[in-house]
């Protein structure tokens, strides 16, 4: 098993991050709130990682802290749920914030995530509610401000292939993006946006 890859940052185009360890290229697919604390490009870079097996491909998946990682692997546990959906709940909510959904079965809230039914929200409360309490706590490292030629369309294409309509994107990133602001920054608002209208 795979459980840490640490090397030098080559790519970060959502949801595909590539990390160069001593000459190997290692593509990681990865929720969009490891995105937020990346380092710029060029820079050292260690991800925790998941690797799923499957007949037609292994998949590395990368998480910026343990507590991310162990949440995933409860997700998959979880009847209906599968890797896709599971980095779609990470993307769109932190795992403090499903923990308070969860806690106070919030099923409605939880519906707005991409992928996520009114059955699948009712079976995460139920599923969870005993074992988020195992979840070690979260530590991360501050969010790096990266620059952009165009932070609204690159914002745009990650929320669509998180799921979204581009429809719904189009309004979900006009509503919060302001001049000056990260790619990582209009991804975040928009999905807190979008899960507290």
């Amino acid at each position: 098993m795979i459980g840490r890859i640490a090397g030098t940052l080559l790519s970060k185009n959502p949801p595909l991050i590539l990390v160069d360890v001593n000459g190997i290229g290692y593509e990681i697919e990865a929720p969009m709130s490891v995105f937020y604390n990346l380092p710029a490009v060029g820079e050292k870079v260690a991800i925790v990682t998941h690797l799923q097996i499957k007949d037609d491909a292994h998949t590395l998946i990368g998480f910026s802290t343990e507590s991310e990682r162990v949440l995933f692997r409860q997700l998959l546990k979880i009847s209906g749920i599968g890797a896709k959906i599971a980095l779609n709940i990470l993307s769109g909510i932190s795992v403090e914030e499903l923990s308070v959904l969860v806690a106070d079965n919030d099923a409605i809230a939880l519906t707005r995530l991409p992928g996520i039914g009114k059955k699948t929200a009712e079976r995460l409360i139920i599923e969870l509610r005993d074992k988020l309490s195992a979840i070690p706590s979260p530590t991360s490292t501050a969010p790096d401000a990266s620059s952009s030629q165009n932070p609204q369309a690159e914002a745009s294409q990650a929320l669509i292939s998180l799921g979204y309509k581009p429809t719904d994107v189009s309004v979900m990133v006009r509503r919060v993006s302001q001049p000056d602001m990260s790619v990582e920054d209009i991804i975040r608002l928009a999905l807190q946006a979008r899960l507290n209208p």
